[in-house]
């Protein structure tokens, strides 16, 4: 009887070591994606992302390519509104190439290590290295991470799901959510080429400028085209609608929205400018560039301006963070409410 149960024990133990052994914790399944990220030498990624942040969801087409050391290309594409925008860094600096509109940005910038990137493969990884409370959920196929998120805005979108291929650690899905974990940013990845190799000229300022105005041709109708005005729906301390002016200008109308309160701004919105078809230089940018999620943003001490749909905005505050400025801008949205 007492070699029996000691065949028992010892078989059991057995099976223990071999279950332990088959099986990765998530220390080793972090230590691989930090390796696999560091190895690194160029990708590119294509993926489908989606916003739900207003009325209707936004789609938009992204692909990525990245060489070391710091050296990116993110195109990002509106296909039912024909919206293009790309942001270009290379060791000339930071560049965002609004195509339809013929205007080219430049910062020095420290974009895109100093806030989270769900499309940017070493940016994932970074989240989930310095989320020491990061959980793992393990599937057949698959490694689901859940981590906290390093935007500007993280009271916003604090939380998100990282999804990757538990074979080749490749990514497979990001799904960035609000307070209550709504989904408010999802990203699809199609193709995943960790291995590209890229023409010496690939991320060239000139070339990626001009090949960008071919794909998206300069709108010259932008300036004819009436819009209509947004309203944040973002509710930041007791700020509220105080007042609200339209006046013309040469491109139309210019529509102004003040906002009163311990949090109060003012909201400019005008028809943007097309710039003549001859200018290729970039305009020089004393701030940095902040992903909206929609479009690419600039953010300084005191104000954040972008462009969408062919409107320009700008938000102005000394009372605002540059959270708080970014969290309202991200709110401009959907079709006009009060």
């Amino acid at each position: 009887m007492k070699k029996t149960f000691w065949i028992v024990v010892v078989a059991f133990a057995a099976m223990l070591v071999l279950s332990a052994c088959g099986s990765k914790s998530k220390e080793d399944i972090v230590s691989k994606l930090d390796e696999k990220a560091s190895k690194l030498q160029g990708y590119k990624l294509t993926a489908k992302m989606t916003l739900n942040m207003g009325d209707e969801p936004r789609t938009y087409n992204i692909d990525v390519w990245h060489n070391k050391p710091d050296y990116y290309r993110v195109s990002l594409k509106n296909g039912d509104k024909g919206q293009s925008q790309m942001i270009l860094r290379n060791k000339e600096g930071v560049y965002v190439v609004t195509p339809a509109l013929n205007k080219s940005y430049k910062f020095q910038s420290e974009w895109p290590n100093n806030t989270s990137q769900a499309y940017l493969y070493e940016s994932l990884v970074k989240d989930i290295i310095k989320d020491k409370n990061a959980k793992l959920t393990t599937t057949k196929n698959q490694y689901v991470f859940e981590t906290k998120t390093r935007y500007q805005n993280h009271k916003m979108l604090p939380y998100q799901k990282i999804t990757f291929d538990k074979r080749t650690l490749a990514p497979v899905s990001v799904v960035v959510m609000d307070t209550d974990h709504n989904p408010l940013v999802k990203v699809k990845f199609s193709k995943v080429d960790m291995k590209a190799k890229f023409d010496n000229n690939a991320f060239d300022t000139r070339k990626n400028m001009t090949g960008a105005k071919l794909e998206i041709p300069v709108d010259a109708k932008i300036n004819s085209k009436e819009f209509s005005v947004k309203y944040p729906t973002a509710k930041i301390g007791n700020t509220k609608l105080l007042d609200e002016q339209e006046v013309s200008t040469t491109n139309g109308k210019r529509a102004v929205l003040t906002y009163t309160g311990d949090k109060s701004y003012t909201l400019i919105q005008e028809r943007s400018e097309v710039m003549p078809t001859s200018s290729m230089d970039a305009t020089p940018i004393n701030g940095d560039v902040v992903n909206l999620g929609f479009t690419f943003g600039i953010l300084t001490d005191h104000s954040i301006s972008w462009s969408d749909n062919g409107v320009d905005y700008m938000v102005a505050s000394k009372h605002l963070t540059k959270d708080e400025m970014v969290e309202i801008a991200q709110s401009v949205q959907g079709e006009p409410e009060k």
